[in-house]
């Protein structure tokens, strides 16, 4: 019983070598770049959609003399100007402008996705709405 005993434990132990060795080799597999790179201050690119302005795309990411491209997803809602990785808090908008019929609201950026470029502050504009409410259809006396 003793000689069962010491065999279960030394398999036991040799187990959780060969899965903490398997482990580690799977993250050095993700770390990215060519050949398991030790890099760690990957730049990224901003998200090129592969057909049109939005959609699925590919980005490309630097680090040292090493290159990689990785999948990426463009938000058909995105802001040109300023690009989808670039998240912005925005204020009100602000009144309308009779001179260009647009409004204006800024924005402070908050976190830039794949350590892209972002400006600090942005400005953006859209054109004003008169919104004139309908009256409600079957209200009212229309002439038979």
């Amino acid at each position: 019983m003793r000689g069962l005993f010491s065999t279960l434990i030394v398999v036991l132990v040799a187990l959780m070598i060969v899965t903490t060795e398997a482990g580690k080799n799977k993250k050095e597999k993700n770390k990215g770049g060519k050949g398991g790179s030790d890099c760690a201050e990957w730049r990224y690119g901003s998200c090129v959609a592969n057909n049109g302005d939005c959609g699925a795309g590919t980005r490309e990411g630097t680090c040292n003399e090493q290159t990689k491209t990785v999948k990426c997803r463009v938000p058909c809602n995105w802001k040109k100007d300023f690009g989808a990785d670039c998240k912005y808090k925005f204020g009100n908008w602000g009144e309308c402008d009779a001179a260009t019929s647009t409004k204006n609201r800024s924005g402070t950026l908050v976190k830039a996705l794949f350590n892209v470029d972002c400006q600090q502050t942005i400005s953006v504009s859209k054109p004003c709405t008169t919104k004139v409410k309908n009256k409600p259809k079957g209200s009212g006396n229309s002439p038979p």
